[in-house]
């Protein structure tokens, strides 16, 4: 028998040892590898691996040191995203919901549409969010003609005196007690009779006041016809009517002539306007307040002619304060035209105010040019002179150079004389028509960075708003409204030749010397006017210049007014019918379309000539008879 020995040699050697050990290295280094790189980008996950290999090798512990235990594998874990409240009224599957959120918006919106009837929407611009409110109510019937800042019967009982006629200026209501309602029409209200026949005669269910007859109706100036008001001439003062009346002022003062050099006309005290509505030109003194203790709205030497027949004012009292700001009013060379009993009656006390009137008016330099039958007529002097050379100690006094005589807003009467500018400014204004494209001398004093380029400026503005005006005649159909009370509450330069209102920038002397007429006022308080005077109310850029002012949403900073406020002292001034042209930035004009909605208005949005990419768009709405 033959037996066999094997030594460890001879196993290292056979074949299937050597298999054995390198597919253990293999697993080994394999799963080394695996294990750092799973450590390593733990974040990524491209593929799945067993979460076991075993392999069974037979090696001894010299060669095949058993491998490390593997690390533990990170893993990476979503935080948990926050709980979303659903706003809106769209719900999770896309419907209309009733069950909705509008999430956080500024508190201050209810104080502003807090006196709503009918639902309707509007946007928080800073938010995004669309709130649901409600359209104004209409107010108490008894309101239907209330103009805020002269009908104040609280402030104005608060007042110390009422001697020099205070009650009659503006007494605005305070912060909380703006008007918050929409005013209603007269019961009956019927469209109005359009121009020139309304100039004789009027709906009375428009005006339902039969004081006016019971006042007035010996006076020959307003009666009464079935369902009309009929004007029948001049009054009391023009027996022979307004039209004899100026022609013999024009003949006893042929340099007035009247629409060429007398462009511009102040009439205080107008009654029923007969003399307004035959003088191109001419305003109502009533319409803007009563001369009392502070000055009217007008920059100086803004009118060619100031009238007053029968106004019933003492002008000698007080040093003559009243006839001093008739005379900051009044242009270089221009005329003062009065026509009252103490020019032409002899009585003893009659006489006295006459003489007091001669005195006064000497002492202001005025000359005296003409006086026949009731009519006495006054020229201001072109220039200084004759202030300069008048003896010392003389009343009035000048004014001090530091008086501005074009700031008007809330401004106290000055018991002194305005001083002419030494560059002749305002007295040397061309002959209508001419004066309505040539660029006044007073443009240079207007605040502006440009100074050299005004006048180009000037007409370039005026160019513009030709090619404006042209484009709402033609593409609006404004020939077919039938205008006549038209209000531009930001006239600029005057370039649109509306009836123009100034705002912010006093560019009222150049609209005067312009040829044109307007006030100045500030539209965080209500104007001075009657409900439903205006057929149309046009707007360009008045609400994106106070848009830096903004410290929420709708309200102004500096003054604290609001966008609801002035849209519904636009609705008050504005006849049924009527409508309003909003020129802005589309950063407003979203905005106004919905309050002009929630107020009942017809809103349109129309693009400008610029196309549908323009900073600014133009908004058209309809008050609703």
């Amino acid at each position: 028998m033959k037996f066999f020995t094997t030594t460890a040699n001879d196993v290292l050697k056979t074949s299937a040892f050597v298999k054995i050990t390198a597919f253990s290295l293999v697993s080994v280094c394999f799963l080394f590898l695996l294990n750092h790189y799973s450590s390593t980008y733990s974040s990524l996950t491209l593929f799945s691996i067993p979460t076991a290999l075993t392999y069974s090798v037979s090696s001894s512990p010299e060669t095949s040191p058993a491998p490390p235990p593997p690390k533990k594998k990170k893993i990476f874990r979503m935080p948990p995203l926050p709980p979303v409240e659903r706003t809106g009224i769209v719900d999770e599957n896309g419907e209309m919901s009733e069950d909705f959120k509008i999430g956080k918006f500024n508190s201050s919106l209810n104080e502003d549409f807090g006196n709503f009837s009918v639902k309707g929407e509007v946007k928080d611009e800073k938010s995004g969010v669309r709130i649901r409110v409600e359209k104004y109510k209409v107010c108490e019937q008894s309101m239907s003609e209330y103009i805020p800042c002269l009908d104040n019967v609280e402030e104005i009982k608060k007042l110390n005196s009422t001697e020099r006629g205070e009650k009659y200026e503006r007494h605005c209501p305070e912060e909380g007690k703006w008007l918050n309602c929409l005013l209603p029409r007269p019961k009956a209200y019927r469209s109005p009779i359009p121009w020139p026949k309304s100039r004789d005669e009027m709906w009375f269910s428009n005006v339902p006041h039969t004081r006016l007859v019971e006042d007035k109706g010996g006076q020959n100036w307003i009666s009464r016809k079935k369902d009309k008001f009929v004007f029948p001439g001049g009054g009391t003062q023009f027996i022979h009517g307004a039209d004899q009346y100026l022609n013999q002022i024009l003949e006893m003062v042929p340099d007035i002539a009247f629409g060429y050099r007398v462009r511009v006309a102040l009439d205080i005290g107008c009654g029923v306007a007969s003399f307004d509505s035959v003088c191109n030109g001419a305003w109502c003194a009533s319409h803007g307040g009563i001369v009392a203790t502070r000055r009217l709205l007008y920059p100086s030497q803004a009118f060619d002619m100031i009238h007053c027949s029968r106004c019933r004012v003492n002008w000698t009292h007080d040093d003559g304060i009243l006839l001093l700001e008739v005379n900051r009013l009044l242009r270089a060379g221009g005329y003062f035209v009065w026509a009252a009993q103490p020019v032409y009656k002899h009585g003893e006390i009659l006489q006295e105010q006459w003489k007091e009137m001669e005195n006064l008016t000497t002492r202001f330099c005025w000359e005296l040019v003409r006086k026949e039958g009731y009519i006495a007529i006054w020229k201001k002097p072109s220039n200084n002179s004759c202030y300069l050379s008048r003896d010392a100690g003389v009343q009035p006094p000048l004014c001090d150079s530091n008086d501005d005589p074009d700031n008007v807003w809330y401004v106290g009467l000055n018991a002194c004389i305005t001083k002419l500018p030494s560059t002749g400014y305002g007295a040397n204004v061309t002959k209508w028509p001419a004066r309505l494209n040539f660029p006044p001398d007073r443009l240079q004093t207007i605040k502006l960075d440009a100074y050299i380029s005004r006048k180009e400026l000037f007409k370039a503005e005026s160019k513009y708003w030709n090619e404006i005006i042209d484009s709402y005649v033609r593409d609006y159909h404004w020939k077919e409204m039938k205008l006549r009370n038209v209000m531009d509450m930001r006239a600029g330069f005057g370039g649109g030749y509306l009836w123009c209102f100034s705002v912010d920038l006093n560019t009222l002397p150049v609209l005067y010397d312009h040829g044109l007429i307007g006030v100045m006022h500030d539209w965080c308080e209500p104007f001075d006017t009657y409900p439903r005077t205006y057929d149309l109310l046009h707007a360009a850029g008045l609400f994106s210049v106070e848009e830096n002012r903004l410290d929420k949403f709708f309200t102004f900073g500096r003054h604290k007014c609001n966008i609801s406020t002035i849209m519904l002292e636009m609705d008050r001034m504005l006849r049924p019918g009527g409508s309003v042209y909003i020129r802005d930035s589309v950063s407003v004009i979203g905005g106004l379309q919905e309050i002009a909605m929630v107020m009942g208005w017809a809103p349109a949005l129309h693009e400008t000539s610029e196309g549908p990419h323009a900073s600014w768009k133009v908004l058209i709405c309809e008050k609703r008879m």
